[in-house]
């Protein structure tokens, strides 16, 4: 489809690639990686033919035909949100255009024997049949299919695009994309600004894709689930792997380690070189020689090993202090932004060293409940926090509001107290703001770097409750793991907004499900949440959990005390973590099962091997039993 030879790009005189060759065949999902700056948009932009190149060629496929989505996109005012998704189908829209002109000609001429009369019945039956071969009697329910699965809803469509935010112009700019039916796309960022049910449903369509893709993307999870070939942008050149990002990574450590080993050589060899130039030079008679050594130094073509950027947040988040047992607990909490009501009715009861994910599609109330939470926001009902309770917040939108004529280093004094402000520099060069980069202004700083601060001055007031709506936004993949290290540390509560599943695997121990005004609570983390429902779209686990997310009124029903609610809710974590024990075990049970099958001999001759399975086998009876016993309590409170 496409084939990039000896590629080189340059910008003042420098080249940011240089002689770089790969070809991009039919059903190639490429993640293209690599350092920040490394030129991984640059090379989207070349590929679009929106950036020049410098030298080399591109030979694109006859008729193949490309769509790019962009960082920065430009709307026409006026349009509603299907009629911007139409702009998908140009040559669609353009029939239906000359067949509503020829059928208004038709419906008013009467000179039917006429050789005008014939063509325009030609015309409109080519016309008919070209628009059928386009699809024109399905975009309309395809673009509704695509826009519903990018977390639009029907209500939507009719809404004009000013009035959504640039995530949600976003989506619309990206479903355009996936109804042209193009041969190759290029994705820079996709799942920026989509929730988690959009991203997996986007997955889902990418890898049924039967054109090719290059993405660049920060989300770990979504690149090992849609890509089969990864290329890293590493000193101006591209290594070609084709494996997943996951399993490039492993790949990479073997290559980059031949590579050093390689480069260690050749040092040797040309220290050695230049040993025999230096003791040559001072003799007349060897002086021939040292040229020759020269001139093989000079054609020596230097081994470049990209270092690894071990340069890396050091995130600490303490607890300020011990917390009563309750943190939050609130009744009948509602908020509604004129006549749309985003929550109805929330209970919450949340203790100390709780660790919730808030999901569910945007616009559904996370972000709302935790401005809430925070005292940012007015609503009804009533919100109560526990005794010594100290809230740190990090805002989805924080980053946006730092004053951009302030330094950072004028951002975190200003922010600061007379206790830390000592500390100021010192936090800043935890966050890789040493030196000269503390005195940027923040109007200049990138979007990591901007949320890297906004966490630093997070730092500044203490906290025991940690509420994060989004953080990982703008964070490559490294930063994203420090964060996540850090949080796993913290020995407070935590309360997490994030779309980002790779992120929040093994980071909270409870899932909030947002849908249609209603909080639902999931006592498991982001894996467990969809395991529970044996499937990938969180969309369809919403669909079988309707029924028990309404509340149907019940005439007599005895109400449990706050006491008894809050142990029957320990009675269920109980219940589920013994329950995921249970299915841990099976499964190593099963594989040694399968061991002794596999090969009786080899596997019963170790030493151990039957001590430990009856091991598990006890173990698995015991948890068994602990289940029974578990069970009857919770059934008890419930009848």
């Amino acid at each position: 489809m496409l084939n990039v030879h000896n590629l080189t790009v340059s910008f003042a005189g420098s080249d940011l690639f240089s002689g770089i060759t790969f070809k991009l065949n039919k059903g190639d999902r490429i993640g293209l990686i690599g350092k920040n700056g490394a030129g991984k948009s640059t090379l989207l932009k070349v590929l679009s033919k929106d950036v020049e190149t410098s030298g080399g060629t591109m030979a694109f496929e006859k008729d193949v035909r490309m769509g790019f989505l962009r960082q920065d996109i430009d709307f026409v005012e006026g349009r509603t949100i299907l009629e911007e998704a139409y702009q998908a189908f140009t040559e669609i829209k353009e029939i239906e255009v000359k067949l509503e002109k020829i059928n208004e000609q038709l419906a008013t001429r009467t000179d039917y024997e006429s050789e005008e009369y014939t063509k325009l019945i030609h015309d409109l039956t080519d016309l008919t049949e070209r628009y059928e071969l386009l699809g024109g009697y399905n975009y309309q329910g395809d673009t509704e299919k695509i826009l519903q699965g990018l977390g639009f809803q029907r209500d939507d469509f009719d809404k004009l695009t000013d009035t959504f935010s640039g995530g949600w112009r976003m989506r619309i700019e990206l479903a355009k994309l996936l109804l042209q039916d193009n041969d190759i796309l290029l994705l820079d960022e996709p799942t920026n600004h989509l929730d988690i049910e959009s991203i997996i449903w986007l997955e889902n369509f990418l890898k049924s894709y039967s054109g090719a893709i290059v993405l660049v993307s920060h989300d770990k999870m979504f690149l090992d689930n849609v890509t089969n070939r990864t290329i890293e942008i590493s000193l101006g050149q591209i290594y070609d792997y084709k494996k997943p990002y996951s399993e490039f990574l492993l790949l990479r450590g073997e290559i980059k380690e031949k590579q050093l080993q390689a480069q260690k050589n050749q040092e040797k060899e040309i220290k050695a070189k230049q040993q025999l130039i230096d003791k040559f030079r001072a003799k007349a008679s060897k002086s021939a020689m040292a040229q020759s050594l020269i001139k093989q130094l000079d054609k020596v073509e230097r081994i470049e090993v990209d270092g690894d950027d071990n340069a890396t947040m050091n995130i600490r988040f303490a607890i300020s202090k011990e917390p009563g047992k309750i943190v939050v607990e609130a009744e009948k909490m509602c908020k509604s932004y004129g006549d749309k009501h985003v929550l109805e009715n929330v209970d919450l009861l949340i203790e100390r060293n709780s660790r919730i994910a808030f999901v569910g599609q945007n616009g559904q109330g996370k972000s709302t409940l935790a401005k809430m939470m925070v005292g940012d926001i007015p609503f009804e009902g009533h919100l109560k926090l526990g005794h010594n309770v100290e809230i740190g917040y990090f805002a989805q939108n924080q980053s946006e509001h730092l004053p951009p004529e302030e330094t950072v280093l004028e951002i975190m004094e200003n922010a600061a107290t007379d206790s830390n402000r000592a500390r100021v520099r010192d936090m800043l060069g935890s966050f890789l703001f040493g030196g000269d980069a503390a005195d940027k202004k923040a109007k200049v700083l990138s979007g990591g770097e901007r949320n890297r601060l906004a966490l630093c001055k997070l730092l500044l007031a203490p906290f025991n409750v940690l509420i994060m709506d989004e953080p990982t936004n703008h964070l490559d993949i490294a930063s994203k793991n420090v964060l996540k290290q850090a949080l796993k540390k913290f020995d407070g509560t935590l309360i997490i907004v994030s779309h980002d599943r790779d992120f929040l695997q093994g980071l909270t121990d409870t899932v909030y499900g947002f849908k249609d005004k209603v909080i639902k609570e999931y006592l498991g983390d982001i894996d467990y949440f969809l395991e529970e429902h044996k499937l990938e779209n969180l969309r369809e686990a919403e669909k079988k959990t309707k029924v028990v997310v309404k509340k149907e009124p019940k005439k007599e029903a005895y109400k449990l005390s706050r006491e008894d609610e809050k142990e029957l809710k320990q009675l269920k974590n109980k219940l589920s973590k013994v329950e995921r024990s249970i299915s841990d075990i099976e499964k190593e049970i099963s594989n040694m099962d399968a061991k002794l099958a596999e090969d009786y001999e080899k596997t019963s001759a170790e030493p151990t091997f039957f001590e430990k399975y009856q091991a598990k086998k006890d173990s698995l009876d015991k948890l068994m039993e602990d289940w029974s016993e578990l069970d009857d309590q919770v059934n008890a409170y419930n009848s």
